[in-house]
């Protein structure tokens, strides 16, 4: 695998055992490739990982082989990582990291760290999110392109409710991501509404195109638009993140402009830097910004009070919920009736 290696990163010197671990055999891609994007799009990664605690999707055998999430901190995590205490719906906790610094993530890569999930919330408050997160999700006879569409439309939306500004981001497989950054100010059972009422308003305007229905039975060849993304411990693959598919694709960051030109095999492992380095991070002014979802909780409260539009399902593994409604697909629902 080729002698270890030692990478200089901001002040900090990273030991990468391995260098030369294909982590990509389609694409030949090694763990040292792996670091040196990471490097590469630096300041971009490091801005959307900044003081989250963040879980860890490894593959320290590269993309053929087994894998894990890592919430917990790694034991062996140098001290100058920080960490935040965080909680999860069944009542446990765990402390996660919470990069600061580059070398944290290239830290991590040395132990086949490709994707980086973090919260959206920071260390120092980590009940209340500062992102809004919109997860666009296709679904079977749908494409990118038909979630393009409907982030357009979305687009207008966040901008009639609030005048919400959203940045758009390819997932790195079929998807679309829509990041609002918002005031830390509101509970994840808040903002977990105010994705519901995007998620109805999205439908009201576009029917035949984009759902919010939870059950897969119910949703059709449309757009998911998944709520439930936004619910404690659900997290999304951060930007510049690299995803476990064997072309090695990242989650690219896009600008409106972007939105349904760029295709999301536009950009992967080797592509990304050359982007970055034109470029720089096109989202790089989002923590300039911090709106408020006031507009979208009047929303959510008209729907309810003017159509009985409450809550809608959380995950399986969630304990029931106040206000939830019975969680059974309905199909199974019609027969035990």
């Amino acid at each position: 695998m080729g002698d270890a290696v030692e990478l200089e990163v901001g002040g900090r010197t990273v030991r990468l055992s391995s260098p030369d671990k294909v982590f990509f055999p389609e694409r030949g891609f090694t763990k040292l490739d792996l670091a040196r994007y990471y490097l590469a799009v630096g300041p971009g990664i490091l801005r959307a990982l900044r003081d989250r605690p963040t879980t860890l999707e490894r593959y320290p055998e590269g993309v053929g082989g087994e894998n894990f999430f890592q919430k917990r901190a790694p034991k062996n995590m140098p001290d100058w990582i920080p960490t935040a205490h965080i909680t999860f719906p069944s009542g446990r906790s765990a402390d996660e990291m919470c990069p600061t610094e580059v070398g944290a993530v290239v830290w991590a890569a040395q132990f086949g760290t490709l994707t980086f999930h973090p919260w959206p919330v920071r260390r120092d408050d980590v009940d209340h999110p500062d992102e809004l997160r919109i997860d666009l999700d296709p679904q079977p006879g749908t494409d990118y392109d038909d979630a393009a569409r409907a982030a357009h439309e979305l687009r207008a939306v966040l901008d009639e409710f609030g005048g919400l500004r959203g940045f758009p981001k390819t997932s790195g497989g079929r998807g679309l991501h829509v990041f609002v950054p918002i005031e830390p100010r509101w509970t994840f059972t808040q903002v977990r509404r105010a994705a519901i009422a995007v998620g109805r308003e999205m439908e009201r305007r576009m029917p035949e195109r984009v759902t919010i229905k939870w059950w897969k039975e119910e949703r059709g060849e449309r757009i998911f638009i998944d709520y439930n993304q936004t619910a404690r411990d659900r997290t999304i693959a951060s930007a510049y993140s690299v995803r476990p598919r064997p072309h090695a694709p990242v989650s690219a960051p896009l600008r409106w402009e972007e939105v349904g030109v760029a295709h999301p095999q536009d950009f992967d492992l080797a592509t990304m830097p050359a982007r970055f380095a034109e470029l720089g991070d096109v989202h790089a002014d989002m923590d300039d910004h911090r709106y408020s979802l006031e507009s979208l909780l009047d929303l959510a409260r008209r729907d309810e009070h003017d159509h009985g539009l409450g809550d809608l399902p959380y995950p399986p593994e969630y304990p029931k919920m106040p206000g939830e409604p019975r969680r059974v697909q309905p199909s199974r629902a019609k027969k035990d009736s």
